[in-house]
């Protein structure tokens, strides 16, 4: 399913954006409140909802239910848009679906002085309270992405699209995005759908075996996706990376197989643990392959469960 993930600064006719987009495609809205009101009740108390709505920082800490906030979110996510087209407003999705190849994503911006201006004409705010109120949203939702995905949000690389609002327009906007997603729902022959339907050159037979495996219990895969930076030198060069072999959509999980020499399979469980450290929340397993079968098997079984 196509979906689009929209991140916006405070102030830039996001917001209006977003609902304008879900409207005219006739999709679910999926907003913080949404998930607050709708997924999160069922595993949080109430005091857990409010410390979810008041701190990004708690979305990593783990419910009275044992289960991790953000984990929840995100598998929450996964479910939701194999199943159907969505917007989805913030919570990371523009780093959650970052290789999804589905996935539209969308920056909405604008500059500090427009947006105060804006908040000011919406609100009827004096200029000091509207500066304010804008410096700790964005401050909140910068830091959200920050620790739970040690990114920057205002990169601009993590969009397809970067849309300033002192110069579009929100109906502008919202044309120039649904554009965008009916060419990408339509037109497989985009540059990026191109990449994606190349012939993959697995580096050894373990790993076209498994990805044999997967196709046999009808499980979707992706192969190397993404690269996780580990170290860096003091110029801010990349020294040390790890790239897991596989990547399961559906249930968000990472997989890197392994050859049975101890010194390797060392090796990679040291890059795995700084790696979970500084990526909190990412699911990732090393596989031997002996355990091919019965580990997809209950992937499969799993699947079957969560869709009964």
């Amino acid at each position: 399913m196509k979906f689009v993930t929209l991140s916006r600064d405070t102030g830039s006719l996001g917001d209006e954006i977003a609902k304008g987009l879900a409207e005219n495609l006739n999709v679910l809205h999926i907003t913080r409140d949404y998930v607050l009101k709708n997924w999160f009740p069922e595993i949080a108390t109430a005091h857990e909802l409010h410390m979810l709505s008041e701190s990004p920082g708690y979305y990593m800490k783990t419910s009275a239910s044992g289960i991790v906030f953000q984990d929840f979110l995100e598998k929450k996510l996964h479910e939701t848009v194999a199943g159907e087209s969505v917007i989805i407003s913030g919570l990371g999705s523009q780093l959650i679906f970052q290789s999804h190849r589905e996935a539209l994503h969308v920056k909405i911006t604008g500059s500090k002085a427009a947006r105060i201006e804006r908040m000011i004409r919406r609100n009827n705010l004096s200029h000091d309270d509207a500066e304010k109120i804008l410096e700790h949203t964005d401050r909140r939702h910068r830091r959200y992405i920050q620790l739970l995905y040690k990114t920057d949000w205002m990169d601009t690389l993590l969009y397809h699209v970067n849309i300033n609002t002192d110069k579009v327009e929100a109906e502008e906007a919202i044309s120039l995005i649904l554009d965008l997603y009916r060419k990408k729902r339509m037109d497989p022959g985009t540059v990026e759908e191109a990449v994606q339907s190349e012939e993959i050159h697995f580096k050894n037979e373990s790993e076209e075996e498994f990805a044999k495996v997967l196709d046999l219990y009808n499980l979707e895969w992706e192969y190397e996706p993404r690269t996780f930076p580990l170290k860096w030198d003091s110029e801010g060069n990349i020294t040390q990376a790890f790239s897991p072999d596989f990547y399961l959509p559906r249930f968000n999980t990472y997989i890197e197989l392994t050859i049975m020499n101890q010194k390797y399979t060392s090796i990679k469980r040291k890059k795995m643990a700084l790696l979970k450290k500084l990526y909190p929340g990412t699911n990732i397993s090393i596989v031997y392959k002996n355990d091919f079968h019965s580990l997809v098997e209950r992937f499969a079984q799993w699947g079957d469960h969560v869709h009964e």
